[in-house]
């Protein structure tokens, strides 16, 4: 039977039509004495730690079983209701990834409610937007920290209650304010199994589960209306795509229960939540790492089956192996070897027998130990959130590490396409998964573009039960997005191929996507800088990079008068002038007054300045004055390489480009 038609009629146990905590509380009953959520101790200041979950030894992982999970939900989703929540009712999740996020989220959705995101680098002003926009009744934060913030924003809210994952200090004379543990009690002490089953009866996997909040390239924040529908289709459609089939060959990679997986990414972002919604529906362990910092470190200590990230987390882990290797010269060769070998071996259509013992040797002396580095026990990867390299994912391939590179949008839930383990096309995006009906609409795509890529070439248009109905409270935004035919523009570029596999070739949108997966939209970083006396135009950069950066090009007029205000003497050449350590000194004043202004994850980290005005004429800028980002990226390639330390990499030629805004 051909694997496309195995994916349609495949079904099982995890397959259905429920909410989305019915997913969950199903899991727990299948799965009760496996290990759901390993946990490391000395990270947070727990409330639940002692007399609900058990806190490890500090820089140790701990674990809890899906029945000790279920408990938890049970008890905080009672706890929920005690406190006002009720169908509908929106509840704010303002934390970063840990296992009580979980908790939280899938409490509210059992309590009736629906989960909104707020991103712990948001400023006051975002955040009051971000729980006022829904009029949301109530807000879970991660700590104190977090908490003052709410607060000195609460005038502007409607907040009936604030729950605090980790103990806090003060406020105790406030009785809207609690710590998750307090609410825990709380529900324990009410809650009644029927009145629980009543609430999961009377939600129906229409309603709506969640808004996941996106930024787009202007305005405010948008809220997605994901309802339990959107996130449980893609759900089956995942397991359909990457689940224990029995017509998959046992060597073939799979995600099934018993597996554990790491988590690091957002999961305020859409990635991350379907990973947990997918991974804990099938009955997976889910170990949190430390922060994203510490996922090298953490792998070793959970030895992971499998882990979703983003393309520049493969490529950390691969610049992590060359500079361990760069420690002496013997082990730079040996590494350099392996890797020249492992390329050979991969774009050769017949490696021979003495290639095959050479990448046998090559395993033997670099890879099988950077296996051993990731834990030993890790079978897969998925890539979303970014265009991923094709040399490096050939390069995992070799090593005996399959990464399935995939594509999707908030607005989707998020997966539209995932290469199946039985064809993995690198370079692509995969195929659409079941029951997605994918178009392009080549109308927006220029001659060239169509010139420079194989295949149809197109906006991909896309329909399903995945997709999106609307933005909060945007009606014209949420008609602009469709088409007459009921397709949602993705506002992405690719090209098809006659199998129907998709790869990326530019974004219509300008959203950047950082290596964390946090999400950046550079036109309101830009526009901050539209009063500004000192920058005449900036392009903000950072997609699959760490932090934000940015070109800027400086108000030349405005500069030689500072210049001749205090007394300092340029070249006459704007281009040597930019170069002055003082002229940067004077931009990065304008760049710091921005920045307090900003989240902490669009703040601009560095910049380069650049020596001449934008124009049509030059073909920096549209005739109508847009920027032409790809054009100014490749002018200025040498000073972005240098923004993130690849200079000398510019200087060779550098690694092919990741696909970026």
């Amino acid at each position: 039977m051909d694997w496309r038609q195995a994916e349609r009629e495949y079904t099982d146990e995890v397959i259905g039509e429920t909410t989305i905590p019915e997913l969950i509380l199903d899991s727990v009953d299948r799965n009760a004495g496996r290990d759901a959520q390993m946990y490391k101790g000395g990270v947070f200041d727990r409330s639940l730690a002692g007399d609900v979950v058990p806190e490890p030894p500090a820089g140790e992982y701990g674990a809890i079983t899906y029945r000790e999970m279920g408990d938890v939900v049970r008890h905080l989703a009672a706890g929920f209701r005690e406190l006002g929540v009720g169908p509908d009712d929106r509840v704010g999740i303002y934390a970063d990834t840990r296992m009580e996020w979980a908790h939280a989220d899938f409490a509210v959705q059992a309590a009736g409610g629906v989960v909104t995101t707020v991103y712990t680098e948001s400023a006051a002003p975002q955040v009051e937007y971000l729980l006022s926009d829904n009029d949301a009744m109530g807000c879970v934060v991660e700590n104190g920290e977090l908490l003052e913030t709410v607060l000195s924003v609460e005038d502007d809210l409607e907040l009936e209650f604030v729950v605090v994952i980790d103990e806090i200090e003060g406020h105790g004379d406030r009785d809207d304010v609690h710590t998750l543990a307090e609410l825990h009690e709380l529900g324990a002490e009410a809650y009644d199994e029927d009145a629980f089953r009543s609430w999961l009866d009377a939600r129906d996997w229409t309603d709506l589960c969640s808004l996941v909040y996106t930024s787009g390239t202007t305005g405010d924040p948008k809220g997605v209306e994901l309802t339990h529908e959107n996130w449980r289709t893609c759900f089956n459609q995942l397991r359909k795509r990457i689940g224990p089939r029995p017509d998959r060959d046992d060597e073939l990679p799979t995600m099934e229960g018993g597996m554990t997986a790491l988590s690091f990414l957002p999961l305020a972002h859409a990635f991350e939540r379907i990973n947990h919604f997918h991974e804990l529906g099938i009955g997976m362990t889910i170990a949190y790492a430390e922060s994203p910092d510490t996922v090298g470190d953490d792998m070793k200590q959970v030895q992971p089956d499998g882990a979703a990230s983003v393309p520049r987390v493969y490529e950390r882990i691969y610049n992590q192996m060359r500079e361990s290797a760069a420690e002496s010269p013997v082990k730079k060769r040996i590494f350099e070897w392996a890797v020249d070998t492992a390329q050979a071996y991969d774009d050769a259509d017949d490696p021979g027998v003495i290639l095959e013992a050479k990448l046998a040797v090559a395993d033997r002396l670099v890879f099988s130990q950077v296996r051993e580095e990731l834990g030993g026990n890790v079978d897969l990867f998925v890539s979303g959130g970014g265009s991923l390299s094709s040399d490096l994912a050939k390069l995992y391939r070799s090593m005996g590490l399959t990464i399935l590179e995939g594509y999707g949008l908030t607005e989707t839930a998020p997966a539209l396409t995932l290469n199946p383990p039985e064809d993995v096309r690198i370079g692509t995006m995969g195929v659409g998964l079941c029951d997605v009906d994918l178009d392009l609409d080549p109308g927006v795509v220029t001659e060239e573009t169509k010139a420079s890529a194989e295949g149809e070439v197109g906006e991909l248009l896309a329909k399903g039960p995945n997709v999106f109905d609307a933005y909060w409270n945007k009606p014209d935004t949420t008609e602009a997005a469709f088409t007459e035919e009921g397709y949602f523009r993705t506002g992405d570029i690719v090209a098809r191929d006659e199998d129907g596999f998709v790869s990326f070739v530019d974004r219509r949108k300008n959203l950047l996507v950082l290596d964390t997966g946090k999400n950046v939209a550079p036109e309101p970083i830009e526009d901050e800088f539209a009063t500004s006396a000192r920058v005449d135009q900036i392009m903000v950069t950072g997609d699959d990079e760490k932090f934000v950066g940015a070109v800027i090009s400086p108000t030349m007029d405005r500069l030689r008068e500072w210049a001749e205000e205090a007394d300092v003497d340029l070249p006459a050449e704007p281009a040597a002038a930019v170069e002055d350590d003082r002229v940067h000194e004077w931009i990065a004043e304008e760049v710091e007054r921005v920045n307090e202004r900003l989240g902490h994850h669009e703040e601009i980290k560095e910049f380069r300045l650049a020596g001449e005005e934008w124009t049509a004429e030059n073909d920096l800028l549209t005739p109508s004055m847009k920027k032409k980002r790809r054009n100014i990226r490749e002018t200025y390639r040498e000073k972005i390489d240098d923004i993130y330390g690849r200079a000398e990499a510019a200087e060779t030629g550098g690694e092919a480009e990741a696909a970026t805004d």
